[in-house]
């Protein structure tokens, strides 16, 4: 790999390669890396296509150097000024409180305890006009 190439620095490369996950660049002509399609710019990419096209040239800043695999992480987005607001995912909608109960009459139909209920319920069960044949 090159002597010159360091982590943090910028460089001005050549686009030698488009891939669905991101674009090759050429920093010489010995030492190439990949800008990840999260690095091309602000926001979210969908196509990268639509961003950049193979034998542009474009500024990119060395992220990571792997000397053993021989790979070179680069991002486009890190040498550019973040736009003042970028469009973000849509926020989930928030929970709404429960609205407060209100007890105004006891004797109003809701909730009873069990025990309260269930000679009433025993009652019913032994009419005949409610029993289903």
């Amino acid at each position: 790999m090159s002597e010159k190439v360091e982590v943090g620095s910028v460089i001005t490369g050549k686009v030698t390669g488009i891939q669905p996950y991101g674009a090759f660049v050429a920093l010489d002509e010995n030492t190439q890396g990949l800008v990840h399609i999260s690095e091309v710019t602000h926001g979210f990419v969908k196509d990268i296509n639509e961003h950049l096209k193979v034998g542009d040239e474009v500024n990119v800043k060395v992220l990571s150097i792997d000397e053993q695999a021989g790979k070179i992480g680069l991002s486009i987005r890190a040498t550019e000024e973040a736009p003042a607001q970028v469009e973000s995912k849509p926020k989930k909608p928030r929970k709404r409180q429960a609205a407060p109960i209100k007890f105004e009459d006891e004797s109003a139909q809701g909730f009873n305890t069990l025990k309260d209920k269930l000679q009433e319920w025993i009652d019913q069960s032994e009419r005949d006009d409610l029993i289903k044949k």
